[in-house]
């Protein structure tokens, strides 16, 4: 038997910064422009599903 409830569809990724490789975990779909914590340099765009990274993906987390 089924159950009911969905596999969700989105997952957390981990990124590198190409400018200071500061490592850190973001969604794979923000609603939002994600920067680096670091140095501020913009990480992700969002496109109203998933979001474009412009960082170097090191893991799709579970």
């Amino acid at each position: 038997m089924k159950s009911p409830l969905k596999e969700p569809t989105s997952r957390f990724i981990k990124v590198r910064c190409p400018k200071c490789k500061n490592e850190q975990i973001m969604f794979g779909k923000t609603a939002t422009r994600v920067t680096c914590l670091v140095c501020d340099k913009p990480l992700s765009e969002s496109t109203g599903g998933k979001s474009k990274v412009k960082a170097r993906i090191l893991e799709v987390l579970e």
